[in-house]
């Protein structure tokens, strides 16, 4: 303590004050240490920047420190892009053999109908682990978060109904002008990757209001919801009831289980990798089992526990968001040109113009005007300091669509058409554009000061 009757972590100690301890023996006798509890003195021998880390340390702080880069969204999506690049380059290079071979090597148990492809593990496998996650954080944005009051939500629900609606009409009138018949791809320019929207709006949207993101994350949940409804209604074919009531049987056992507050791994586990299976054998996409037993752990939270759909989601969030996303973009991502008639085969086609048009212009059209319409017309009210212009920002930012989108073009049409790498591309060049354009009204709109009708008031907005 010193005279100042404060105590200072770290300081020189007061001299105006003697403390005599077996601490001041010797040659200290007499003088004060600083005062620093234990807390503070394991951080400042554990984490002193000039005490160099031996070898086992580091390789004991790897899992730490990839969890901690995990959770920043930034690092997360330069990650994604820099998979799907390395993905692109490497198909279309003279060494995009060995990356077929690697992408159709095929593993599994051919008995039980799961003798598959690596990239078809990477869209249909792991990426389970992505939409129970996604599962997750909607059953906790319904119970407790963004979600919980629907008078607070309605405005970026209807957004985000309005921000699929938008794409999927962009990509229909494309298909009716250039005469084409692709109508199946409506849904491929209609997602928001959640992932990459958020982070381009931390990184271009510093000084905007607090609820320009929660709108956003707001919007992209509900879409994340709605694309989910898409893939099991639109593109599930050949079911097959009995393994369909297989799979249901399996997640209804997770949810009881979950419910009575059961979370051992050993026994959770094997039953989800059953509803998965069964699942994909019933002909409904796989990554469906995912999102229902995510949405069936408990978000309310109980005396002396975590809140487990919080809990389970910050614990595989690492793994999902680090690993399992990258790889599914590295095997989807990996579209071959060339063989596709090249460039500008592929520019040409109207699946791939849809795409590219849909992403960020079908998602402003549909998100900002519907924004503009029900605030004019109705008694919903965006959040406080949003203008509309802020909407505009962040629709254009909504056009990103990479994970979601890449897995539906997949799904669109048959295995082996021409419209797959096309429509792949166009996810790519769509959400580039997206990321450009939202990136630069973000950044312009964020350094605005002056909002609401003193912005308008004082000419600042334009």
């Amino acid at each position: 303590m010193w005279s100042d009757g404060k105590r200072h972590w770290r300081f020189e100690a007061d001299p105006s004050i003697i403390r005599t301890s077996r601490h001041n023996q010797g040659v200290l006798r007499k003088t004060q240490r600083p005062y620093m509890s234990s807390a503070a003195r394991r951080h400042r021998f554990t984490t002193d920047p000039r005490r160099e880390l031996s070898f086992g340390e580091r390789i004991r702080s790897i899992p730490n420190a990839f969890t901690q880069a995990t959770k920043d969204e930034t690092k997360v999506g330069l990650l994604l892009v820099a998979a799907a690049l390395l993905a692109l380059a490497w198909a279309n290079s003279p060494f995009s053999g060995i990356y077929e071979a690697i992408a159709n090597y095929e593993i599994g148990p051919a008995s039980l109908h799961m003798h598959l492809p690596l990239n078809s593990w990477a869209a249909d496998g792991i990426l389970t682990i992505f939409f129970f996650v996604v599962g997750l954080e909607l059953k906790t944005e319904f119970v407790t978060g963004a979600l919980r009051d629907i008078r607070e939500a309605a405005l970026p629900m209807l957004a985000a109904f309005f921000g699929m609606v938008g794409p999927a009409s962009v990509y229909l009138l494309t298909q009716v002008l250039t005469g084409s018949e692709a109508y199946h791809g409506w849904a491929i320019p209609a997602a928001t990757d959640i992932a990459f929207a958020v982070a381009l709006l931390g990184l271009f949207g510093k000084g905007l209001p607090p609820a320009a993101r929660t709108f956003l994350l707001t919007l992209a949940v509900v879409d994340d919801l709605l694309a989910i409804i898409v893939i099991a209604v639109a593109y599930s074919t050949g079911l097959n009831f009995i393994a369909l009531g297989c799979a249901l049987l399996a997640i209804v056992l997770f949810g009881v289980l979950v419910q009575k507050r059961f979370m051992h791994w050993w026994a959770l586990i094997p039953i989800a990798v059953i509803a998965w299976g069964f699942m994909h054998v019933s002909g409904v996409h796989a990554t469906i089992s995912g999102v229902a037993m995510g949405l069936l752990v408990p978000a309310a939270r109980r005396r002396r526990e975590p809140q487990w759909s919080h809990h389970l989601a910050e614990k595989l969030n690492p793994i999902s968001a680090g690993i399992v996303v990258p790889i599914f973009a590295f095997f989807a991502a990996g579209v071959d040109i060339r063989s596709s008639g090249g460039i500008h085969e592929a520019l040409v086609d109207p699946v791939a113009l849809g795409v590219l048009f849909g992403l960020p212009i079908g998602k402003l059209l549909g998100i900002a005007g519907s924004v503009f319409i029900l605030t004019k017309f109705t008694r919903l009210r965006l959040g406080a300091g949003v203008d509309q212009g802020d909407i505009n920002a962040i629709a254009l930012l909504a056009g990103i669509g990479f994970t979601v989108a890449l897995l539906v073009a997949g799904l669109a049409f048959p295995e082996g058409s021409a419209h797959i790498p096309h429509a792949k591309l166009g996810v790519m060049l769509g959400t580039a554009s997206a990321a450009i354009f939202g990136g630069y009204a973000v950044h312009r709109r964020a350094k605005l000061h002056a909002r609401g009708p003193a912005a308008y008031a004082r000419g600042t907005v334009r």
